[in-house]
């Protein structure tokens, strides 16, 4: 696998427009048909963009706050400010103007570019209440005004513009720098579960390591294509998509939206999905869904293929009959499947968080390679990624080129996991403005604290564990990390999403978000009319949520076990803030919303028989 080394992420781009100049790089779909930008016109944006952008004084050293979904003008503000040593600020379209504010504050922002014109109208109120709004804000450090708004939205006679600010760039060319690597590229702010968002400062060092990593390792070529629908204001989608696809001449389409992806996936055929274990759960569902409804031969075929499967990519022999079968099966259900997904994809990329080894076995078995990763936005994001020749389900890999991973057990209590500490070129530069995190976060000698628990094995394999701020202790005096547990949760086809709790109390709750469509047809066959909140109230749907819990939990350990449930039937979404932008759950978020509900799960609990039962 060849693979380049870069100085910096200009460095790269422009390595990338000269050496695939005719090929397509982004795809969007417009009035129904998809329209494709090539790696040469997206070159004359970024150098036409980043002229527009010294025109408005904006030079080395600035920040520039970007409010934007994936879309071709975001990677061209993006590329353009890199050329001028600015760093960019991205930010999401769905986050409260109140953390836009903190955000331009917080970084000194030299301005705002704005994707809509109700963003824009938004950003125009807080420059004009720059003082008022900065004031609400309660913080230490009052920066002056961001002085400048650029509008993707606004007519090209308007100066403020994208158009005109490209029409400005082409009439008065500006060269582009090559960064050091210590210059910083750009400030992503953490989401967090609690408190106001960290920025973490990006060195173009800290980026290009994790790409140049990516180069050697994973095999991405020219022929390969993704559906992008990980933000790229989130470290995963803006390094392991935006970035490396780009640097090895890929092509990228554009998700119309977060409900389109099916029907894009068909439409464009990518080769390579990246995503989180929440599409990829989604995935498993629908197809078993799917399968519940097939004939007792089909499903017999279906489960006998997976089997075959999964054994042949242990590298055990198959005897003629599983051959036959694995044949028939990646024929009749396998393929069929795959077209679904547009027939061409070959690898599936997962991070934010751990993906189910249930589900990441399903989706290799349908011959759909999953190479799952770990890392956090602080590590660029990558820290440890599968791939060929390196491949284990169920880890999250080895530590990637020029990374190590160390645990620090003293922070668990069974000498088999522990802290996971990452070094290497891809640490950030620090949390801005953050000295009292910074010293908690980075060690003596340069590591970094993930606040991850983990387990390595003898080949060097990441296993992750749980979260340590996450973990809690019950009153029995046993620890307890809720994710895995949620995940697990999760693939039940009547759950769509679940919280564990259980902090200093007797035994293990769980708040329950019901996959309502599935729910309703449990319920029309086994005769219960009841609709709405009624229907989660019912005694037989409480029954049967309750079993699919017992059966998810049958792999922990007694203790871990949920004992009582509350069902609920609104999601978390990003939407109503109970998820990050990287959809995990904001515990507090949720616990401040139905706190009530959960402390009811407790009510009337016998002490000893409660403790006898967490046991």
């Amino acid at each position: 696998m060849s693979s380049t080394k870069y100085e910096n992420l200009v460095d790269m781009f422009e390595r990338s427009v000269k050496a695939y100049g005719p090929r397509e790089l982004f795809g969007t779909k417009k009035n129904g048909q998809w329209v494709w930008t090539t790696y040469a016109e997206m070159g004359k944006l970024v150098d036409d963009f980043r002229g527009g952008l010294a025109s408005l004084g904006i030079k080395k050293g600035d920040k520039l706050c970007v409010i934007s979904n994936n879309r071709v003008e975001w990677a061209v503000i993006a590329y353009a400010c890199m050329g001028l040593g600015a760093a960019v600020v991205p930010m999401y379209e769905a986050q409260l103007s109140k953390e836009w504010a903190f955000i331009a504050n917080d970084c000194h922002a030299v301005g705002f570019v704005a994707a809509t014109p109700e963003i824009y109208a938004k950003c125009k109120e807080i420059l004009e209440k720059w003082d008022e709004t900065v004031e609400k804000l309660h913080v230490a450090d009052k920066a002056p005004a961001p002085t400048h708004l650029i509008g993707l939205g606004l007519p090209k006679s308007d100066p403020a513009s994208f158009d005109a600010l490209l029409e400005a760039g082409a009439k008065a060319p500006v060269p582009s720098i090559h960064p050091d690597a210590k210059d910083l590229a750009c400030f992503i702010y953490t989401s967090g579960t609690t408190g106001n968002p960290k920025g973490v400062i990006m060195s173009h060092g800290n980026i290009v390591s994790n790409v140049n990593a990516v180069q050697g390792m994973l095999p991405l070529g020219g022929d390969d294509r993704s559906l992008s629908f990980l933000p790229w204001a989130h470290s995963f989608g803006h390094t392991v998509e935006l970035h490396c696809m780009l640097s090895r001449g890929a092509s990228i389409a554009l998700c119309e939206a977060v409900d389109k992806i099916i029907p894009n996936l068909v439409e464009v055929k990518p080769t390579v999905l990246v995503s989180v274990p929440r599409i990829f759960n989604k995935i498993y569902d629908g197809v078993n869904k799917q399968m519940s409804e097939k004939p007792a031969v089909v499903r017999t075929l279906f489960q006998a293929g997976l089997r075959a499967s999964a054994k042949q990519k242990k590298g055990q022999e198959l005897s003629l009959v599983e051959k036959l079968t694995l044949a028939v099966a990646d024929k009749v259900v396998f393929g069929k499947i795959r077209d679904k997904f547009g027939g061409r994809l070959k690898y599936a990329f997962s991070g934010g968080s751990a993906l189910s080894k249930d589900v990441a076995e399903f989706i290799d078995g349908l011959g759909i390679t999953v190479y799952e990763g770990y890392g956090l936005t602080e590590t660029s994001p990558i820290a440890t990624a599968n791939r060929p020749g390196a491949h284990r389900i169920g880890s999250v890999g080895q530590p990637i080129p020029g990374v190590k991973v160390v645990l620090d057990k003293t922070k668990a209590d069974d000498g088999k996991q522990g802290e996971i500490i990452v070094y290497g070129p891809n640490i950030m530069v620090g949390y801005h403005n953050r000295d009292t995190e910074n010293k908690e976060v980075f060690t003596d000698d340069g590591g970094f604290r993930t606040g991850d628990l983990g387990v390595l094995d003898d080949d060097g394999f990441l296993y992750i564990t749980g979260r340590i701020k996450e973990q809690y202790k019950l009153e029995n005096g046993k620890y307890v990390a809720p994710a895995p547990l949620e995940e697990q949760l999760k693939l039940s086809s009547f759950i769509i999403n679940a919280m564990v709790y259980g902090d200093n109390r007797l035994f293990n709750v769980a708040l329950i978000v019901a996959d309502m469509d599935a729910v309703k047809a449990w319920a029309s066959a086994a005769g219960i009319t009841d609709a709405g909140d009624k229907l989660l109230e019912n005694a037989r749907v409480k029954e049967m949520i309750q079993a699919e819990v017992d059966k998810a939990s049958q792999s922990f350990k007694g203790f871990e076990r949920i004992k009582k449930i509350a069902v609920i039937g609104d999601d978390f979404t990003t939407q109503n803030g109970m998820l990050t932008p990287s959809l995990k759950v904001k515990r507090r978020v949720v616990w401040a919303k139905y706190q009530p509900l959960i402390e009811a799960l407790y009510a009337g609990v016998d002490k000893g028989k409660g403790a006898s039962a967490a046991a």
